[in-house]
């Protein structure tokens, strides 16, 4: 998600009042907060107390303490959208801290490791070995070129976690309404009929942010291949934003709000606002990604599953936001230190056993069905070179261009060739030339 896809809304309250007990303070008096000194770690991460990084994280907090005793942790309050805004800013100052969670892709992480803002992490992949784990899809999103193109290149972030793109669903609502759990595309839409038959708006949405555009792309994905994929987002070749994809995406997703499959209504909301109403029951299905996993493991009341994208090779996902290391960070050894406790395998079980999508876990250490399931479904993803990584990141901006369209495609006040005439444009005058 997201990119600046696709996350839960994370408070600053919430975050610091999750990794309280987790930092490590020491009776070192005023020097021992200061930077430089090898006795402070200064950490931003935008995690939710109850979503997998959130719990994972907090006993690696733990577990860096123990092995730096006297070292202090400092956790600055950040939010997702304010370190998304404010990043190349910050990092170009002297407040940089020294490890951070960032988005990954050519619009992010790709733009910073561009702008000179990053630590090269290659010696210390090479040196401790954190390349190992990572599948080929997994470590696409950790390299970058000179223009800033994922890919190849230099290390700049690290991912200890992936992610991907599924369907949620409430099997409560499909059991009231007798509607089948869908295996194939055909039953995926008779299940949409089915629902709006009975008064029931089958999809969670939100146009204000993701995952409306999700949804276009997603359809996209399901006529497109590794090629089509590899044009739009890594520039291997001119895309074509009004192929047979594209078109399919875009007219299809215009028919399903005509059908009322997703609500119109939907075009204001954010995406807390469709989770939210997901975990309320006010929807039965709800198209989303892997971050959602452990808030709806915590929250929801109904019983609820998952099942992949029908009728598809390919689905969102990569490897997990990034650590970085920012250029002027100070305390760099103690970042390292840090990632490498992360990805070490008691906190990827955490994560794994938590609703998360561990890189380097041990498989009989994950015990919880919903979890074995989301684990084997996003093996099965990668092993069959299905991440597609996410819409918004081939160019910087493109994020709110996606938004704003998409929206006009809910309201009805775009037709889809126009739609998608305002996509390839703001894709054209935010790629690399030449």
């Amino acid at each position: 998600m997201l990119t600046a896809r696709k996350r839960t809304k994370r408070t600053v309250a919430v975050i610091a009042a999750a990794l309280a007990s987790a930092l490590v303070m020491t009776g070192c008096g005023s020097g021992g907060d200061e930077a430089g000194d090898g006795r402070t770690l200064k950490l931003w991460h935008y995690e939710a107390p109850n979503s997998a990084m959130g719990v994972a994280w907090k006993q690696a907090i733990e577990e860096f303490k123990k092995s730096h005793p006297g070292v202090t942790v400092k956790v600055e309050e950040k939010g997702f959208e304010q370190i998304q805004k404010t990043a190349s800013m910050v990092l170009n100052s002297g407040d940089a801290p020294d490890l951070m969670e960032y988005n990954k892709g050519n619009a992010t992480a790709g733009l910073l490791s561009k702008q000179g803002l990053l630590t090269d992490l290659t010696p210390e992949v090479t040196k401790r070995g954190w390349d190992k784990p990572l599948s080929e899809g997994v470590r696409t999103t950790s390299r970058y070129d000179a223009q800033g193109v994922m890919g190849s290149g230099n290390w700049y972030g690290i991912p200890n976690y992936a992610e991907y793109t599924m369907v949620f669903y409430n099997k409560a609502l499909f059991d009231k309404h007798k509607v089948k759990v869908p295996t194939t595309f055909d039953e995926f839409t008779a299940a949409l009929k089915a629902f709006r038959a009975k008064g029931v708006t089958p999809l969670a949405s939100a146009g204000a942010e993701y995952p409306a555009h999700q949804y276009v792309y997603q359809l996209a994905l399901s006529k497109a291949d590794r090629s089509w994929v590899d044009a739009y987002e890594r520039y291997k070749s001119d895309p074509d934003f009004h192929d047979a994809a594209w078109t399919y995406g875009a007219t299809t997703f215009a028919d399903w709000v005509k059908k009322g499959y997703i609500a119109k209504s939907s075009s204001g909301a954010k995406a807390e606002d469709a989770g939210a109403s997901f975990i309320a029951g006010k929807y039965p299905m709800f198209f989303s990604g892997s971050w959602w996993f452990g808030r709806f493991k915590s929250e929801m009341k109904d019983e609820w599953g998952t099942f992949r994208w029908p009728g598809s090779q390919l689905t969102l996902g990569s490897g997990g936001n990034l650590w970085v290391v920012p250029k002027g960070a100070k305390n760099k050894e103690l970042a390292y230190d840090f990632i490498d406790i992360t990805m070490k395998k008691g906190i990827q079980n955490t994560l794994g056993n938590n609703g998360g999508v561990p890189v380097a876990a041990d498989a009989s250490a994950i015990t919880d069905p919903k979890s074995k399931a989301l684990i084997q479904d996003f093996t099965a993803y990668s092993e069959g070179d299905g991440l597609a990584f996410y819409p918004d990141w081939p160019v910087p901006g493109f994020y709110d261009t996606l938004v704003s369209e998409t929206q006009k495609l809910i309201s009805g006040s775009a037709k889809p060739d126009a739609y998608l005439d305002a996509l390839e444009k703001a894709y054209d005058e935010g790629a690399p030339k030449g």
